[in-house]
């Protein structure tokens, strides 16, 4: 059985970091492409981070791009966010998920494991 379990929101105030992980189980960890997306109230799930099996080519959506850093140690079976100078649309619960494929790694589609979601609360 795979899990995806995410941890380290909160809430924190404006220009504040924090650093989201996500512990896997149940799977080839190293075999996975992994991403972080989001989804504040109202909206749909987006895009934030993604990264591949090696650690390599990790891709951005565009407004984290220079805020944010994904990361993984396979040997550790975790994936991790750094989340710099935060902002208040940056407000939502934050999702990691795993994917088998190497491509469209920005698409939900995409994915085939998800996590619960971390709340991520960034208050002005």
């Amino acid at each position: 059985q795979v899990q995806l379990v995410e941890s380290g929101g909160g809430l924190v105030q404006t220009g504040d970091s924090l650093r989201l992980s996500c512990a896997a189980s149940g799977l080839t960890f190293s075999s996975y492409t992994m991403g972080w997306f989001r989804q504040a109230p109202g909206k749909e799930r987006e895009f934030v981070a993604a990264i591949s099996w090696s650690g390599g080519n990790p891709d951005y959506e565009d407004s984290v791009k220079g805020r944010f850093t994904i990361s993984r140690v396979n040997s550790k079976n975790t994936v991790y966010l750094q989340m710099n100078s935060l902002k208040p649309e940056d407000t939502a619960v934050y999702y990691c998920a795993a994917s088998r494929f190497s491509a469209r790694t920005n698409s939900l589609s995409s994915y085939n494991y998800w996590g619960q979601g971390t709340q991520v609360t960034v208050s002005s």
